[in-house]
Formats: structure tokens, sequence, C-alpha cells
């Protein structure tokens, strides 16, 4: 166990030299790139107060997992050991099953569940214990887990941009997917295609990729929390805002109520 702390143990290296620029963090551009999961997501909480006091207030979970996220990435490419990736990797899975336990449409649940979002939470947080436990095993599959469940959260996101009524929305979306995709982009090119990289002195594409994940990832989940408000409770009438200048949909998104009111029915976890 205790070799699996040391520095240098994790199979995975990435492209940028380690220990170039500082000699006790091995990849310091990738370590610090990861700055946006640690500085955006309080400010989603207080964003999204009125959502979380009139609707879910499980929305903070997420951003909570953000932060994670992010500080599993830099202690893995500050020290690039076997622990810091499966931390890495780990956050990131239950962010996706978190997600989905809170966002995935009614329309799509099973029979058994009639329904009922909090038992498909509590089968939920079971999948996830037994897929922690298993990847710890065999950390080789993480990489095919992670894919696994972005196909059909891609899918979801595709369903439920084809229905939406408003144009802002839409756009949202349209940008959210196309950030998604330049971000798996930097992350081929960077896996892929180091040496070129090297060659033009800037192997730093996966810190490029940190910045733009984070960015598709909260993106993709204030869509999904509009989505899952205007299904479940229309009548507070959900609308997508961004601050702090709500007609510059550059800023930051966040689902507000038009007419809130408290409710119990959607607490997802």
């Amino acid at each position: 166990m205790w070799s699996h702390l040391q520095r240098g143990s994790s199979p995975v290296d990435w492209c940028e030299s380690n220990y170039s620029i500082s000699p006790v963090i091995a990849e310091f551009v990738n370590t610090f790139s990861n700055v946006l999961f640690f500085l955006l997501p309080p400010v989603l909480i207080h964003l999204f107060q009125e959502y979380s006091k009139f609707f879910n207030p499980a929305i903070n979970v997420l951003w909570i997992l953000l932060m994670v996220v992010g500080i599993s990435s830099a202690y893995f490419h500050a020290t690039l050991s076997l622990v810091g990736q499966l931390m890495d990797e780990l956050a990131i899975l239950w962010v996706f099953i978190a997600a989905f336990a809170m966002f995935l449409p009614k329309r799509y649940f099973p029979t058994f569940l009639d329904g009922n979002r909090r038992r498909l939470a509590i089968y939920s947080a079971i999948t996830s214990v037994l897929l922690t436990a298993f990847l710890v095993m065999h950390p080789a599959a993480n990489a095919f887990a992670l894919m696994t469940l972005a196909l059909p959260t891609l899918g979801f996101m595709y369903g439920e941009l084809v229905r939406v009524k408003c144009s802002r929305v839409y756009r949202l979306g349209v940008r959210s997917v196309a950030v998604s995709l330049l971000a798996i982009f930097c992350w081929v090119m960077d896996r892929m295609f180091c040496d070129a990289w090297l060659s033009i002195d800037f192997p730093y594409m996966h810190g490029v990729w940190h910045v733009l994940i984070f960015i598709a990832s909260y993106t993709a989940l204030v869509l999904f929390a509009y989505f899952n408000a205007t299904e479940e409770s229309p009548e507070q009438k959900p609308q997508l805002k961004y601050w702090p200048v709500n007609e510059f949909e550059l800023g930051i998104p966040y689902v507000t109520m038009k007419h809130p009111f408290k409710t119990d029915k959607n607490l997802a976890i």
C-alpha cells in the first residue's frame, strides 16, 4: 500500500516534463490548471441558493464533488502516485453517478423504481460503492468505466436539447457540447501526439484539457439542473440566468425560479 503512495508509482504519465518547473511538483502546469475546480464551485453554491432552497438542496453535492475532483487531480499531477491517480479517476466517477441519480428524467426510470428518485439514489449509492471497490482493485478498467458513463450523458444531453423550447438554454447546450469536444481533442493530442507538442515546446495540452473539461462539466450540470426542474416542478418556472450580467451569455450560468415555493418532492440524495 505504501508503495502506491510513492511519487511516480502511477503507470500514467502525461506529456509535460516532470519536475521541470518545480523540484517538488511533478507536473506544474497540469497541477495548477485545476484552479477553476476550486474557484467556481463556491460561486455556484451561492448562485444556486434559490434552486437549493426551493427545489433541490442536493445540487450542492455536485459542486462539492467538483472541488473533490480538482483536489484529487492536483494531488495526482503533483505526485504522479497511483493513489493520486485512483483519487482523480474515482472522483470523476462519483460526479457521474451523483448527477445520474439527481437528473435522470423520470420517463427513463425502470418500472421497479416506480418513479421514486430517492430509490434511484439508494441504488446509485450502492453501485458507487461497488464500482469504487472494483476499480481500486482493477485500476486499468477506470478509463473504460468513465468512457462508458460519458456516452449516455451525451445521449441524454442531446435528447433534452431537442425538446427544449428556450433558445438561451439551447445555445448554452451547443456551447457545452462544443467545449466538451474541444476538451477531448486536447486530451487526445496530449496522449497520442506528445512528441509533436514537445517539438514546439508546448507539452501542456492536458492542462488545457483541465480548463475546458471543467467549463464543459459545470455547464452541463447547470443544463441538467434546468431540465430536471422544468420536468419535475414546471409550476416554479425555472429560468437560466447568467452572472454577473444576465444579458451577457458568456458569464457564469445558473438556474433560478421565477415563482419559487418550497417542495420536498425532488430531494435527490
